[in-house]
């Protein structure tokens, strides 16, 4: 069976793509959850990836390190990881690739945070510039493949790699245009990422540097978390 490592719920996006691909695609995998403890987990990490990052797949005394070479092993061995239309594929995997070496601005100003809703306006003009790219992409996928996932009927990696940023724009109240509430509502509804962020809101562990990121220059309006001093049962 496969197991597959991640991180912290509430902090690691990276390790959302697979975990969040294989829920849905109903692939079974083995979790191992191992928490970051601060910013320079390397050590720990080391242990079972050769990056010292997370996601890291193993399988059959085999190691796939980095979210994107995981989609790839999977996609070599199950159906439904990319679309079946090699036009509609080719363009998931350009926009997958796209995500994964991409919008660092945003990545910067809106760590991901599952469980906080922060006020961090006026965005800068980098991270609103990628939101605008974001936009397009995602409109030009579902225009073209008549959605209701980007790229067609079916959800797939490409999804995958964009749940991070649905997750942020709840998190940070960035805008979106009326023509994709429908996708992103569709996104936060999948029962693999409500599953997410429940058990997001459900851990115990708190990490002050991952705090600290998060709020940066603006203001905590809530946090979901139970035990918050700002906690909410607003979704």
């Amino acid at each position: 069976m496969y197991q597959l490592y991640i991180a912290n719920k509430n902090y690691s996006s990276w390790s959302l793509r697979p975990w969040l691909l294989m829920h849905t695609l109903a692939i079974p995998f083995e979790e191992k959850q191992v928490l970051f403890q601060s910013n320079d987990n390397s050590v720990q990490f080391k242990t079972f990836a050769p990056n010292a990052k997370v996601p890291c797949l193993h399988h059959d005394n085999w190691v796939v390190w980095d979210s994107l070479a995981i989609v790839e092993y999977l996609a070599e061995r199950h159906a439904g990881v990319w679309p079946e239309d090699n036009k509609a594929r080719s363009w998931a995997r350009s926009a997958a690739a796209e995500m994964h070496s991409g919008c660092s601005a945003l990545r910067s100003y809106c760590p991901f945070h599952a469980g906080g809703r922060f006020d961090k306006t006026p965005l800068p003009d980098t991270v609103l510039a990628e939101l605008k790219r974001l936009e397009q992409l995602w409109q030009e996928g579902l225009q073209r493949f008549g959605g209701p996932y980007l790229a067609g009927t079916h959800f797939t990696a490409v999804d995958a790699f964009y749940a991070p940023v649905l997750f942020r724009m709840q998190s940070y109240q960035l805008p979106l245009a009326s023509s994709l509430l429908p996708y992103f509502e569709l996104m936060m509804k999948l029962p693999a990422m409500q599953l997410w962020y429940q058990q997001a809101l459900a851990e115990p562990f708190w990490d002050d540097e991952h705090e600290i990121a998060a709020l940066g220059s603006g203001r905590l309006i809530a946090d979901h978390r139970p035990g918050s001093a700002n906690s909410s049962d607003v979704g």
